[in-house]
């Protein structure tokens, strides 16, 4: 997609300001949904004048936070500022801003930042997160005229724009969440501060790497913080060329999903690595940049999240996103190698298959629609460190190998004699000539066939070493043709299969020389069902999954 220009963006935005779509009733479902959120809010709110919550609400662990207080002033202003809604310029909204506000003045520093009470203290960076949903209430305030109301929440915008405008950030994000809200809070409350620190952050470039993702690589939680971000620095800052990594990171995503929108998360460094995400989480950016870019991809996936995720207020502050765009198809057939991610893709409509091919013991994912493998694993017993991670990859015809190799030994007493106090063993061994060096390497073949993937694992090297192949199967499916081991499953020979509805995998042939799945040193599964395959030393074994 070429990058509009700034000229491009300006014209953009005029034309949709004069057609009717961009003036268009927000959905009646959207506004009764925030209502609802209200009317919940409205009961969660604490609103004893005597207690030291009061403007918040307590969470499902009993913390009280200014992310929660944050977000009903958000909720409150929006309907308060909607004609449509039942709250329309009731004053019991502006009450309850009132009291959100207050505590989160109170929640404040000296410094102007709140606490993530979980781990974060006099946080800039979460002070951020906070004002992504107040900057955007002010915001509507300001364009509405309502004095009274951006009244409320501007000294806790001005003190929160002065401490994230010196204070610093623990995680690359961080950098785009504080600009982001800073530029919020100068479109309302300008300040020379604002964007002098914006271009000290975006100074240092913008962490994108060749395959559109972020430093971070989360897909399923960071992306979209990012992509936010830079949608949101875009627009206020009247700057088109911040779309770009928002464009290449969106781009780069219609590769990484499988059948129904769900992310690929093996390859995320955060939080999120393995979890269940989807793209709901994009679609304000999908939303923006389909209507910018007249892209038909990003409008069916936001079209498809539009229930779930849609915001009021996101709506009203940007109403632009209101025009209807005509979807594409997202790409469902392709074989993709993603080098700087170091990951192989497959889709194959209802197929989807993801190889990480460096650093990852979860080195396989595979699904046919809701019937999920979600890793392939293989560990061997080798003095504890048997985990196969791999360390090398390179291309075969029609897949990759990924390789790693190991080695240990024992030590020998210092020649010529030393003493070895307490404490020090562990600082002076690698100084000890080893003897009986053990090695193995080991591998694994990932290769696509007609109907799924074809593996070949191999353990070479020292002889007799137990091998445990762990096939790890999302919960909620029913596994055939294999026999139960201590709450776990063995495929001894033939194929099992796994059914979850109308979809089915075939896994096989199975191989059972032992029992002992869990070997010393293997890392911890993941939560669902299990199925082991086991062996020994030279070990060279092919599984179809299909």
């Amino acid at each position: 997609m070429t990058p509009v220009t700034r000229r491009d963006l300006l014209a953009s935005a005029a034309a949709l300001a004069a057609t009717p779509a961009a003036n268009a009733a927000i959905p009646r479902e959207i506004v009764q949904r925030h209502d609802d959120a209200v009317d919940r809010l409205l009961r969660s709110q604490i609103t004893d004048p005597a207690s030291r919550f009061a403007g918040t609400s307590e969470d499902a662990t009993g913390l009280h936070t200014a992310g929660a207080a944050g977000g009903a002033l958000t909720a409150f202003a929006t309907a308060f500022l909607q004609p449509a809604s039942k709250f329309y310029h009731a004053p019991l909204m502006l009450e309850r801003c009132r009291l959100a506000a207050g505590f989160l003045e109170r929640a404040q520093s000296s410094d102007g930042n709140i606490d993530l009470l979980v781990t974060n203290f006099n946080s800039p960076p979460d002070t951020g997160f906070v004002v992504h949903g107040v900057g955007s209430a002010a915001c509507l305030a300001h364009r509405a005229g309502s004095r009274e109301l951006l009244g409320v929440m501007e000294r806790f915008l001005r003190r929160a724009g002065a401490g994230m405008a010196r204070g610093g950030v623990h995680t690359p994000n961080h950098r785009w969440v504080v600009s982001s809200a800073l530029a919020q809070i100068q479109e309302v409350f300008p300040d020379p501060a604002y964007p002098r620190r914006i271009a000290q952050w975006l100074a240092e470039g913008i962490d994108i790497d060749a395959d559109g993702q972020f430093t971070e690589r989360s897909t399923g939680v960071y992306n979209t913080v990012c992509d936010r971000a830079f949608t949101v620095l875009a627009a206020k800052l009247n700057r088109p060329d911040l779309l770009e990594p928002v464009r290449r990171n969106l781009n780069a995503m219609m590769y990484l999903l499988h059948p129904g929108y769900e992310v690929v998360t093996e390859i995320s460094r955060r939080q999120d690595q393995y979890e269940r995400q989807d793209m709901a989480g994009y679609w304000f950016p999908l939303q923006f940049l389909a209507v910018n870019d007249r892209d038909g991809r990003f409008a069916a996936l936001a079209r498809h999240f539009a229930p779930r995720a849609a915001s009021l207020t996101t709506l009203m502050e940007y109403p632009e996103l209101q025009e209807s765009m005509e979807p594409s198809a997202v790409p469902d057939n392709y074989e993709k190698l993603l080098p700087a991610v170091e990951a192989w893709r497959i889709r194959r409509g209802p197929m989807s298959a993801t190889v990480v091919l460096r650093g990852d013991s979860h080195f396989l994912g595979f699904r046919r629609g809701d019937a999920v493998m979600h890793s392939l694993r293989f560990a061997t017993s080798f003095f504890g460190k048997g985990q196969f991670i791999p360390t090398e990859w390179k291309p075969l015809d029609g897949g990759y190998e990924l390789t790693q190799k190991l080695e240990a030994g024992y030590y020998q007493p210092f020649d010529p004699p030393r003493r070895v106090a307490a404490g020090e063993w562990g600082q002076v061994r690698e100084g000890r000539r080893q003897t009986e060096v053990c090695r193995l390497t080991q591998s694994a073949r990932v290769v696509e066939t007609k109907n799924g993937v074809r593996v070949r694992l191999r353990a070479e090297g020292t002889p007799n070493v137990p091998v445990t192949v762990e096939i790890g199967l999302r919960e909620g499916g029913k596994l055939e043709g294999c026999v139960e081991s201590h709450g776990s499953w063995i495929l001894a020979d033939g194929h099992a299969t796994y059914r979850v509805g109308s979809d089915t995998l075939r896994l096989g042939p199975g191989l059972r020389e032992h029992s002992y799945t869990q070997v010393r040193g293997a890392a911890s599964p993941l939560p669902g069902t299990r199925l082991y395959l086991c062996g020994y030393t030279p070990f060279d074994h092919e599984i179809e999954i299909s």
